[in-house]
């Protein structure tokens, strides 16, 4: 199995706290998301994230075709770090690794994710024909959102 990794940075005018508020609530995900993903949440607690939480969505990733996808939220820790991992969806793995660090300038906002697709070479050339750039757009579009949000 090939493990990718897409790491983006982005710095956020806001407190820790306004951060940590907005992008710990499960429901702020489906903002930062473009419309054409398809992506929307089926199923949570409505609870505020917690280690054990998990979140059910629905994706149109491809040809609009809806595929369900599972992920808990695995690790908290207050205002710095939290990690979402797929429990069953279109990834034959994803780790995703969210990092808020205070700043002179604001917040530090950085992304690591490691994922991998299923189907062996199948799923090499489908990262290179279009699983990569669909991250790429979805990154941007979500930097985009935040910059709208927080730094207008």
């Amino acid at each position: 199995m090939k493990l990718y990794k897409k790491e983006t940075v982005q710095y956020v005018n806001a407190t820790i706290e306004e951060c940590w508020s907005f992008f710990s609530s499960p429901l702020n995900l489906q903002k930062m998301t473009p419309d054409n993903i398809g992506f929307f949440i089926t199923d949570y607690d409505g609870k505020s994230m917690y280690s054990g939480q998990i979140i059910q969505y629905k994706i149109s990733p491809f040809l609009g075709i809806k595929l369900p996808w599972v992920t808990e939220i695995t690790t908290v820790v207050d205002k710095s770090y939290f990690i979402d991992e797929q429990r069953f969806g279109p990834y034959a793995f994803w780790h995703h690794k969210h990092f808020f660090e205070a700043t002179e300038n604001g917040v530090k906002m950085t992304d690591i994710v490691h994922y991998a697709l299923p189907f062996g070479i199948l799923g090499r050339i489908m990262n290179t024909m279009v699983v990569k750039s669909k991250l790429k757009t979805i990154f941007e579009h979500r930097e985009k959102r935040v910059n709208e949000i927080f730094n207008s």
